[in-house]
């Protein structure tokens, strides 16, 4: 897989682009990346660290790099998706510490014709597990049509 920018990827755009890489890819999985440092977003220079509740972000932007990689794959535009919500978040760690590499891991578990779908989602840090979600998410054939009707 050729190296890919995450704003080719994810319809989000710097400084809120928080994961690096897209690291590999499936028909039901992502694997994505970030390296934690002191120009992470939400770094927090006196605890050296990134909180773990900006997991769930990390988790919902490689889900979009799965969307997009797939986007790409197939010749579509990069469609933007919608965050529902999570569910049975589990945060192992308070922070995630400078100089940590993380692997995001996400599954989609289900997937329906409308656009929704949930994703069984996980960050690691040399195997060990930090956190853990499922996360709802939709993305919808036409997403300006989608946010119009829904003012």
């Amino acid at each position: 897989m050729r190296d890919i920018a995450m704003t080719e990827l994810i319809a989000h755009r710097p400084p809120m682009v928080l994961i690096d890489s897209l690291v590999a890819f499936d028909d039901d999985s992502a694997h994505c990346q970030v390296h934690i440092s002191e120009n992470s977003p939400f770094y927090d220079a006196q605890l050296g660290s990134v909180p773990s509740y900006i997991g769930s972000e990390y988790m919902a932007q490689a889900i979009a790099a799965y969307a997009g990689a797939h986007d790409l794959e197939q010749s579509r535009d990069i469609k933007i998706g919608f965050l529902l919500g999570s569910r049975k978040i589990r945060c192992h760690k308070p922070r995630f510490d400078k100089g940590m590499l993380l692997d995001i891991l996400v599954e989609q578990v289900i997937q329906d014709e409308s656009g929704l779908s949930v994703f069984s989602c996980r960050i690691e840090h040399q195997g060990d597990c930090l956190a853990e979600a499922k996360i709802n998410v939709f993305q919808p054939a036409d997403p300006m049509k989608f946010i119009k009707e829904n003012q």
